[in-house]
């Protein structure tokens, strides 16, 4: 099937391959055709996956009578993935594929399918066939209803309690602490507006938290339950491995959305109080000093020491960071603009 109703062409600038360590130039015409919706989807040994998935795919995004692309990222498989989608891209002229040289990750994956894509709005979704593409519908007509970013809830999710306990504990966890609360932050079935993804920077194993990154910059995220179906072929990529990578992965993001551009503020109030901690401690045994009692033996006088140490060094990383911050500082990364009227400033035509 080819893409229906497409609109104008248009002339883009593919920078993105050099950053993903390809030419995107022997992959893709800078000649570029914008469609209503892109469908990316990042893949890792899923040869037998590939041919019904895209069959729903094609079905599903073909009747809804706007133009369309799936955008597929062969992230470095070991198998025939890359094969069958030679296959399927002769027979639709919608199909596109990246292959990346090795395993890079989802995130990875994820980053070089939203450069490459040119809908005005993206869909995401995993390649085992366990997402339903027959969602796909519901996702557009909730986001429709005013909202930027529409992520899956696996409500009856088909997975083995080892898979279920432990997300429910990572989902509370990451709701508690960023302040967004989605029942299932880590389902791959998600749709977005085109300006949300221009807007992140997705690196490391951050494709977990995409819904806290483009919430704290200001997008409209909601949920909604989507069917899940149990694996039909292969094997599952993850394993409980990813619960403490999860979890550092939790820091970074809390780090970067919240102390980025105020380092002082982390590590100076840290500081502050452990340094306080540690001159309470010491300030309490020198008047025990003066009144004549030994202290040269209590293990408190060695605490006061340290916390007080450890202090200063805290507030003195919080200075180096607001210097380092301060000079690296870029005024278009701090905000995100909606809309204008009038004239744009510079920066409306970057996209933030």
């Amino acid at each position: 099937m080819g893409l229906v109703h497409a609109r104008p062409a248009f002339r883009a600038k593919l920078t993105w391959g050099r950053r993903a360590g390809y030419d995107a130039g022997s992959t893709f015409s800078a000649e570029v055709t914008a469609v209503d919706i892109s469908v990316v989807v990042p893949l890792y040994n899923e040869e037998q996956s590939l041919l019904p998935l895209n069959e729903a795919l094609e079905r599903v995004l073909s009747g809804l009578g706007r133009s369309y692309e799936i955008v597929y990222v062969d992230d470095g498989s070991t198998d025939a993935s890359f094969d069958r989608l030679k296959e399927i891209a002769k027979g639709s002229a919608a199909v596109r594929a990246i292959r990346f040289r090795r395993n890079f990750g989802k995130a990875a994956a994820l980053s070089a399918g939203f450069h490459a894509a040119r809908g005005a709005v993206i869909i995401t979704l995993d390649a085992d066939l366990q997402d339903d593409p027959d969602e796909i519908p519901r996702l557009l007509a909730h986001l429709d209803e005013g909202w930027d970013l529409v992520s899956g809830w696996k409500l009856n999710r088909q997975d083995p309690l080892s898979k279920t306990l432990p997300s429910r504990i990572f989902n509370g966890v990451t709701g508690r602490l960023s302040g967004l609360k989605l029942h299932d932050f880590n389902c791959g079935f998600k749709v977005y507006r085109t300006e949300v993804v221009r807007n992140l920077r997705i690196y490391g194993e951050l494709h977990r938290y995409v819904p806290v990154l483009a919430h704290w910059k200001g997008f409209r995220v909601s949920e909604l339950p989507v069917r899940h179906h149990p694996r039909a072929y292969g094997q599952s990529k993850y394993g409980l491995g990813r619960f403490p990578k999860g979890l550092v992965d939790l820091l970074t993001v809390m780090f970067l959305t919240r102390f980025t551009m105020r380092p002082l503020h982390l590590f100076g109030g840290a500081g502050l109080a452990i340094g306080g901690v540690g001159f309470v401690s010491d300030a309490y045994l020198s008047v025990l000093w003066m009144m004549g009692y030994g202290i040269g033996q209590r293990p408190l006088l060695l605490m006061g020491v340290l916390c007080m140490i450890l202090g200063m060094n805290l507030v003195s990383m919080g200075l180096i960071g607001e210097m380092i911050a301060s000079r690296s500082f870029d005024a278009e990364d701090s905000f995100t603009v909606k809309e204008t009227l009038g004239d744009p400033p510079p920066y409306a035509a970057s996209g933030n």
